[in-house]
Formats: C-alpha cells, sequence, structure tokens
C-alpha cells in the first residue's frame, strides 16, 4: 500500500478541519472573520461555522465584539500544565521576583519549541515604569537576545537545524557578522545588546541550563535607564543580578535531576 493511501486510511476530516483553523489563527495577529477563514482554507462557510461554534464553546476561540475569530490562550495553557515547563516555570518565578526587586528591572523566561521562542513566566518590576512582554508572545530568534542565546550555545547540527526553518519561512538569514556575535554570546556566557524592537531598551539575556547541560530556556531583562531615579541599578549592575539568577535558576535543575 502506497504512503499516502496509508495515511489516508486513517484521516479524521473533522479534527484535521479543526486543526487547520487553529493553525491559521495562530498565524494571524489580528483575528479573522468567518469569511475569511473559510476563504483561506477552501471550506465552505457552513463547514467553518460549525467547526468555529465547537471551538468557541471550547474555549480553544473568541468571537470578538466585531465578529473576528482569534485564538484564546487555552492551547499554551495546556502545553503550560506539562510537567517540565511547569517545573520550570515553578523554579524560575522566586528567582525572576527577586532579581526584578533588586535590579528594579523587569524580566521574562523563553523557551525553544520547534523554531519558535515562546514567553512562558514573566516578572514585572517593583516600580511604576517597565517594559514587558506578555506571556504566551512570540517571539524572534535572530532578532531578539533570547534567540541569541538559543543560536550561540547550540550545537552545530542544531543551529542549522533552526536556521534552514527560518529559511523555509523567508525569515532573516545567519550573517557573517551575526555568526560572529553568536560566537562572542557563547564565549562570555550572556547578550547584551540594543533591542531591535524598542528605541532606548538594552537586552540582557543569559542562559538557563538543563540536567543534560544544554540550553533550556533563556532569561532576559529589557533594561531600561530611569532618568528620575539616578541611584537605580545600572545595566551593568543588572547584568550581573541576571548572571547569578540564571545560574541559581540552572543549578535549581541540576537539584531536580539528582
Amino acid at each position: 500500500m502506497a504512503v499516502a493511501e496509508e495515511l489516508d486510511k486513517y484521516r479524521a476530516p473533522a479534527l484535521d478541519k479543526g486543526l487547520d483553523i487553529l493553525e491559521l489563527l495562530a498565524a494571524t495577529e489580528e483575528g479573522l472573520s468567518q469569511a475569511e477563514i473559510a476563504k483561506a482554507l477552501e471550506r465552505s462557510p457552513n463547514e467553518i461555522y460549525r467547526m468555529l461554534d465547537r471551538l468557541v464553546r471550547r474555549g480553544y476561540v473568541r468571537r470578538t465584539g466585531s465578529d473576528r475569530y482569534e485564538l484564546t490562550l487555552k492551547l499554551f495553557e495546556l502545553a503550560h500544565a506539562t510537567p517540565p515547563i511547569r517545573r520550570l516555570v515553578s523554579q524560575a518565578l522566586p528567582v525572576l521576583r527577586r532579581f526584578a526587586r533588586e535590579a528594579g528591572q523587569a524580566c521574562h523566561l523563553v523557551i525553544h519549541d520547534r523554531n519558535i521562542l515562546v514567553v512562558v513566566a514573566q516578572v514585572d518590576s517593583p516600580g511604576y515604569w517597565n517594559v514587558s512582554i506578555r506571556v504566551g508572545s512570540r517571539i524572534g530568534l535572530v532578532n531578539t537576545g533570547s534567540g541569541h542565546v538559543f543560536l550561540a550555545f547550540a550545537t552545530p547540527e542544531e543551529r542549522q537545524l533552526m536556521l534552514e526553518d527560518l529559511e523555509r519561512r523567508a525569515s532573516e538569514p545567519l550573517t557573517p557578522a551575526l555568526e560572529k556575535r553568536l560566537d562572542r554570546v557563547r564565549a562570555q556566557g550572556f547578550e547584551s545588546m540594543d533591542s531591535l524592537q524598542v528605541v532606548g531598551v538594552s537586552n540582557l539575556s543569559v542562559p538557563i541550563f538543563g540536567p543534560a547541560g544544554s540550553v533550556i530556556a533563556a532569561l532576559t531583562c529589557p533594561y531600561t535607564k530611569r532618568l528620575d531615579k539616578p541611584q537605580a541599578p545600572s545595566a551593568e549592575a543588572a547584568l550581573k543580578l541576571l548572571i547569578a539568577a540564571g545560574h541559581e535558576i540552572s543549578q535549581r535543575q541540576d537539584a531536580e535531576r539528582a
């Protein structure tokens, strides 16, 4: 039996339809109307309506006031509930809160999943002002401090797979200048760079190592200088605190293995 015939034998059309909708909505930022979803998936509006109704009732999709559909965080919550991520976040949060208090800066924890970086934990600074990223946000691999950490500490084979997937998605390729920078990140053990998304923000990022010695997460502080508080920790001081926080979370992962 041909491979295609074997796959068709176990098809579940209704499940495929629902997954197609979820994947389509995950790739859009502002949601889609029922007609737009039907057109994109080459399905009839009635087919789409029935499936959307079930997804809304089960809490995976929400209908906005403008009759557009967008994903809820339920899928993220399900993924977040898996034991490894739950343990990582549980062990990291007290350290993140202490860093935010001592540095006076926000910070967030990022994991790498199928060449997508996802923010799984975030803590605001204790003051009124900070730059933060929402939990569940997806961020870039080659244009963020967190992404540089994952690329810098990846094996040559892992890095190649990451970049091949980026090229398939028409993203920015690895340039000689970026490759040189990644070598420096690996040598010094952290990334410190001007944000490529927000003016006046410096991304400070450090790796979190798992029991096997590979990077399982990146801890990032989007550092902003406070003009009204000259006594606040400098970027250099915040980086030292962040490095110490990264080491502590990594040690907690080792203790988990023991």
